[in-house]
């Protein structure tokens, strides 16, 4: 790093009076006032000196708590700044981290003398509002001679992620109207890694519990058997999630497109809590599903997507097989006219279809919302309407229940 653009007002000060007073004392013959002009002038780069290898032996270490937070919460970050060198210090120290401008302004500390194997702890807070994955870091370092003549700049470490996430909110646990049952306590069994011409007993393992032992059997086959587990036949759902530009309206946490990402995360939470095989995936895009957290973290980086229609989305999630207790749920932006064809035949089969409809999206009029509606009604979808994530808990519950006979908000 060139040391000149490092120099600091008092050092450009005194290398400017140092010179001056050199010519001076040449001009007018006093070597004294020359002497001391070489003094001066000495002094900024003396001080110099102090600065060699000070960037090297300040080294850092950070920490997210927590590293995966929910939008609108609190993370803190950790940042512990340390000497590694054992016999030299490093002075006039300060650092400011690194901050996309969607987690505020950078914050600064003036760490100062940090002696030999000294160590610095430093914390402050971000709340996120909008999802995403946003990089903290990395630090920037200053360092400054003890006469402050110069000031030496220079980026350590890299950036930690912090992966923020939709905030969900519960929904009660209603009645499925239609599937193959109702009261949600289908009793409809199957034995477990079997089909339907397996005998119900099997062959003893190791680690079989012995009360699970099926005596009758055991006496025929002259060998132990045990009764199969048995458990509730498969409820597969699928969730649509309309992630079109075009779809929605706003910015910020409170833009029809964050709506509509919590209500999916939401709904796949529910579903996944209550056992389903689920099927998630956006106007675009296929989304991990195997657990609650899979489904948060992919939404939590979803990107819009420049899809004109949902043709290609209603095709892709009506291949999905949807069984027992299954749901069809799509979250909707603003919908034309062809999405609307493309959505009308989803709700053939004998599983439930619910539509979600966001308010607050790009539609020309509410009256568009409306008729949105009806047409969805009328091709067999249970409607509810949501201008935020509050609204979804009380929007689902009539929506499911079938009780929406009109819009709800």
């Amino acid at each position: 790093m060139s040391l000149l653009p490092a120099f600091t007002v008092r050092g450009w000060g005194l290398l400017s009076g140092g010179a001056a007073l050199i010519v001076s004392g040449l001009v007018i013959g006093e070597h004294d006032l020359v002497g001391f002009g070489v003094l001066v002038f000495a002094l900024p780069l003396l001080a110099a000196l102090t600065l060699s290898g000070a960037p090297g032996r300040v080294v850092h270490s950070r920490a997210l708590q927590p590293s995966r937070a929910t939008a609108g919460t609190d993370t803190r970050v950790l940042i512990r700044v340390a000497n590694a060198s054992t016999t030299l210090p490093v002075s006039g120290l300060r650092v400011q981290d690194g901050l996309p401008f969607q987690l505020g302004q950078a914050p600064g500390f003036n760490v100062g003398f940090l002696g030999p194997r000294a160590v610095r702890d430093l914390t402050y807070r971000v709340r996120p509002q909008v999802r995403g994955s946003y990089p903290v870091g990395p630090l920037a370092v200053s360092f400054a001679d003890p006469l402050n003549c110069l000031r030496r700049r220079r980026s350590i470490g890299g950036p930690a992620t912090l992966l923020v996430t939709p905030p969900v909110v519960p929904l009660a646990p209603v009645p499925v109207p239609g599937g193959t049952a109702e009261d949600g306590d289908s009793s409809a069994r199957t034995p477990a890694g079997g089909t339907e011409n397996d005998p119900v007993p099997r062959g003893y393992r190791h680690g079989d519990d012995m009360r699970r032992v099926h005596w009758r059997s055991t006496a025929r086959h002259g060998e132990l058997m045990v009764r199969r587990e048995e458990h509730r036949l498969s409820d597969r759902s699928a969730v649509l999630a309309d992630l079109r530009s075009r779809a929605h309206a706003g910015a910020g946490p409170e833009s029809s497109q964050e709506v509509a990402v919590s209500a999916a995360a939401s709904v796949a939470l529910h579903l996944i809590g209550r056992g389903h095989e689920l099927r998630v995936r956006t106007d675009s895009d296929e989304v991990p599903a195997a657990s609650g957290p899979d489904v948060l973290d992919a939404l939590a980086v979803a990107s819009a997507s420049d899809s004109a229609s949902l043709a290609g989305a209603a095709e892709a999630v009506g291949d999905a097989h949807i069984s027992g207790q299954g749901l069809l749920v799509a979250v909707l932006g603003a919908l034309t006219a062809a999405d609307l064809d493309a959505l009308a035949p989803l709700p053939g089969g004998r599983h439930t279809c619910v539509a979600l409809l966001c308010s607050r999206a790009a539609w020309p009029g509410h009256d568009a919302v409306l008729r949105s509606s009806a047409a969805l009604r009328e091709a067999g979808w249970l409607v509810a309407e949501i201008d935020s994530v509050a609204d979804l808990a009380h929007a689902w519950s009539a929506a499911v229940l079938g009780h929406s006979g009109a819009a709800v908000r």
